[in-house]
């Protein structure tokens, strides 16, 4: 009777596996931007997220919340983050073809309510298969941790801190456009 049991729970591991494989090697597996998402797929990416944050126990924050470091973080967020995650009242056009789509961190509640130190690190390492690159490469960890400070306190930034926080007018804030087909040669054998 045992061995029935467990021979079944073998099979039934073993159907489970070859048809997931199945599955995501015939294609039918949501990978595009467009695609509907796997049930359940918000909720585990968000659950394994939040656990590796808990277990890497980050410090707290050794640079401190106060106006020259919130300028400071919003020069290098205009710089590094405002392509995707937007600027106030200014949606990042680049997000509307993005899956997930990155949050617009100055609409609503943005990442306020989140510690600075979850916010640097996802700056510093990134979020994997969500666009997010990692910033520990780019960014010194001050900078990190004074754009993380900014964010976790951006519903009480100043209006100093905001001005920079505007659009470039010489620069636009639309996505590129491609030049014309008919300008493009194909190489033919």
């Amino acid at each position: 009777m045992i061995k029935g049991l467990a021979i079944g729970f073998l099979l039934a591991l073993v159907t489970m596996a070859g048809g997931s494989f199945l599955y995501v090697a015939s294609g039918m597996a949501p990978v595009s931007t467009s695609d509907k998402p796997f049930p359940f797929e918000k909720k585990l990416a968000n659950m394994a997220l939040d656990a590796r944050i808990k277990n890497q126990h980050v410090e707290q924050s050794p640079v401190v919340a106060d106006e020259p470091n919130f300028l400071d973080g919003a020069k290098m967020y205009k710089q590094h983050c405002a392509v995707c995650h937007g600027l106030p009242n200014h949606p990042a056009d680049l997000a509307k073809g993005m899956y997930p789509p990155p949050p617009q961190l100055f609409k609503g509640k943005g990442v306020t309510d989140d510690p600075a130190s979850e916010t640097y690190w996802k700056t510093a390492n990134g979020i994997r298969m969500t666009g997010m690159p990692a910033f520990k490469d780019i960014l010194t960890d001050t900078q990190s941790w004074q754009v993380s400070q900014l964010l976790a306190h951006a519903d009480k930034i100043s209006a100093t801190v905001k001005e920079v926080l505007v659009p470039d007018v010489s620069v636009s804030t639309s996505t590129p456009t491609l030049a014309p087909e008919s300008t493009h040669r194909l190489a033919t054998k």
